[in-house]
């Protein structure tokens, strides 16, 4: 959800303009939102054009029967959006200004920035239409010098869009529970000071300033807006200080302080670091009866940087057919190097002459995933799994014989849980030689592919400490497929 917070005084003129070209924005792009607007206590038509417009709008207006400022207005809408979401990490809000000056076509690319993974995004003015004075030029140009926040140029700029989450964490350190105690210009760069500290990536995205839309004199005055800006020096640069003084007064927490349940914490400490080694490699006679149908392949190929965090890259592949059916269908999986989540998945098959492909970012910080070529969000877990990373996860959580396992973990949460059954040991004798087994039963109720329920999958892991996987045995449309461990190889070792 994008909640469009929009603070409103004595802006009858403009006011619906603004509000129906949000909506224009959202029906070009395809996003689920809702108008949150804040009527300070307005002298004008505002009352009725916004009475107009909730109609017709996802809206809903909150009104100050006395006059209490922007800053207040702003912070009002914020703390209405943070209590309306579910979903602080996933959801965001974007601060809009009703006077026409912001142009809400910048947007789109504000939440596609949010979407890839920023918390913080400003649109900073690079450009202007339209007739101001020179005064004013000279004070906007002026004041975000006065008012510097870290890796924002235009400090004073008002739009802004953050991730929901972030503004929590700002909260829960304001004075009070009060966030903002400036106005105006200087009340833009204090909320920014107070939110990026808590934003593990704040981006910029350039706007035009359309005063040659604006429908009334500008209510500031240079002057004052620089005087305001001198003393509210203080204000942004304590905004820092205490930031930085919380985060070094605070302990760090030990992995034991996070994980008290004890199966819980056992599967969570056991998948935190992914510990296969680079170049890990399986590979598998794939066979339908008697009959040798093809082979498989499953691979550590590397450790690859996805947006800015190492991720192992692995590979399963699997190809062959017999007379009238064939396949070939690899899946990739980009899991976190230091805390095993999915951040990429690709799945590309040809079956039978049928050629599909499905490729998906997930972003587990921020609760959504993406899927190629649909322009949409959708929400994720907080630890992920894909198809691909499961098979090797499996690997590292405790098996006990006769115990049935579930886990929240897969990326798509209306699949979940994935059910792992202990079914046995055996002692089975394949291509690469005899081993001790434990045999698994994973599956997705309301999965597809090797995990789907339907296939009665079966894995052979060796009762070791690698639980390489040995043998796999699948359903397919054709019939059941054994796959047996012909080769396994690692770099380094005989």
């Amino acid at each position: 959800m994008i909640y469009v917070c929009v603070p409103v005084h004595d802006e009858a003129k403009t006011a619906g303009l603004v509000l129906w070209k949000v909506r224009q924005v959202f029906t070009a792009f395809p996003r689920e939102y809702q108008l949150l607007v804040c009527n300070d206590a307005s002298t004008d038509d505002t009352r009725d054009v916004l009475a107009t417009y909730a109609r017709v709008l996802p809206m809903e207006v909150v009104t100050h029967r006395e006059r209490r400022g922007y800053a207040k207005s702003v912070e009002t809408l914020l703390q209405l959006a943070l209590e309306r979401t579910d979903r602080a990490k996933r959801d965001c809000a974007i601060v809009l200004h009703a006077d026409f000056v912001h142009s809400p076509d910048a947007m789109e690319e504000m939440v596609k920035r949010l979407e890839s993974g920023a918390d913080l995004v400003v649109a900073e003015q690079t450009r202007t239409t339209g007739a101001v004075s020179r005064a004013y030029r000279w004070a906007r140009r002026l004041a975000p010098r006065l008012l510097p926040v870290p890796g924002v140029r235009d400090t004073v700029s008002g739009f802004v869009a953050l991730r929901l989450i972030v503004l929590r964490q700002a909260l829960k350190q304001a004075a009070a529970g009060t966030l903002l105690s400036t106005d105006g210009w200087s009340a833009n760069a204090e909320l920014l000071a107070r939110l990026a500290p808590h934003s593990r990536r704040t981006d910029t995205v350039p706007s035009m300033a359309r005063y040659d839309l604006q429908q009334r004199p500008s209510r500031a005055r240079p002057w004052d807006r620089l005087v305001q800006a001198w003393k509210a020096r203080r204000v942004i640069k304590a905004a820092h200080v205490a930031v930085l003084a919380l985060f070094l007064a605070t302990p760090l927490r030990s992995q034991h302080d996070s994980a008290h349940s004890g199966a819980h914490a056992t599967v969570n400490a056991a998948a935190t670091v992914v510990p296969f080694a680079v170049g890990e490699r399986m590979r598998y006679q794939a066979n339908y009866g008697p009959f040798h149908v093809g082979q498989a392949t499953m691979e550590v190929v590397g450790v690859d940087t996805i947006r800015g965090a190492p991720a192992v890259h692995l590979r399963f592949r699997i190809q062959g057919g017999a007379l009238w059916y064939h396949l070939d269908q690899t899946m990739e999986s980009w899991v976190g190097k230091d805390d095993f989540r999915s951040r990429q998945f690709h799945q590309d098959a040809d079956e039978r002459g049928r050629v599909w492909h499905h490729y998906y970012n997930i972003f587990p910080d921020s609760g959504f995933y993406r899927e190629e070529g649909v322009d949409s969000t959708f929400p994720t877990i907080a630890d992920p799994l894909d198809d691909a990373a499961f098979l090797y996860w499996i690997r590292t959580v405790p098996l006990e014989v006769g115990k049935r396992y579930e886990y929240n973990r897969y990326f798509r949460p209306d699949r979940n849980p994935v059910i792992i059954q202990v079914l046995r040991r055996e002692r089975i004798s394949i291509p690469a030689g005899k081993f001790n087994a434990i045999v698994v039963r994973p599956y997705i109720p309301k999965g597809r592919g090797i995990l789907a329920e339907k296939s009665e999958t079966q894995m052979y892991l060796s009762d070791d400490d690698r639980h390489m996987m040995l043998a796999l045995v699948s359903t397919f449309s054709f019939g059941t497929v054994t796959m047996r461990l012909k080769e396994y190889s690692v770099p380094g070792r005989p």
